[in-house]
């Protein structure tokens, strides 16, 4: 069983992925190839003076597995609730996990058919949004979103913070103590 799996490899979800990898969280990541970053042109990230959306979306993934992710290329197609965690049904394969982190992006049809609240977006050309509270929790324990389909801005960098900061959440919880992801700048002497 892993601890977390992430549906959505796009900005949010990869930050997540990254963040979860390195807590030593066994991690799973789905990518259905849907992200709408794969269409973008960016100059606005910090950190990076310009990239392709695609390679942005790349970069993440690579990152992600570096750290002890498996990224998973299916789309999710169902999730069951279990006694302890859930399940996460593909095309012909089945993933178990404690928690989920929804960063789908555009997309909330899985989510309302496993029965999570959402509402109206109010960001331009977002139909809707799952409903969550501060930390990123949705109205079913053990289920998260991050990102854009959370509500926050369609700009990279704010789905990226938001993925690491919901997954920082998670890894938090699982830990039963704050977690912290820091390391210090070696020097020689």
């Amino acid at each position: 069983m892993y601890d977390i799996a992430i549906i959505g490899a796009g900005p949010a979800g990869a930050s997540a992925a990254i963040f979860a990898a390195r807590a030593g969280k066994k991690t799973v990541m789905f990518d259905s190839d849907q992200s709408v970053t794969r269409k973008a042109w960016i100059e606005n990230h910090y950190g990076i003076d310009r990239i392709a959306g695609p390679d942005l979306v790349d970069q993440g993934k690579r990152q992600a597995h570096r750290f002890g992710a498996t990224i998973v290329q299916a789309k999710v197609t169902h999730i069951e609730r279990l006694q302890e965690g859930f399940a996460l049904v593909t095309d012909g394969s089945r993933f178990e996990a404690r928690h989920v982190i929804f960063a789908t992006g555009l997309w909330t049809d899985l989510a309302e058919q496993v029965g999570l609240d959402t509402k109206p977006a109010t960001e331009p050309r977002i139909k809707t949004v799952i409903v969550v509270d501060a930390d990123g929790r949705t109205n079913i324990p053990g289920i998260w979103a991050a990102g854009t389909v959370a509500g926050t801005s369609v700009h990279t960098i704010i789905t990226a913070g938001d993925g690491a900061r919901v997954a920082v959440n998670v890894i938090s919880e699982l830990n039963g103590a704050r977690w912290v992801d820091h390391e210090i700048l070696k020097t020689s002497t």
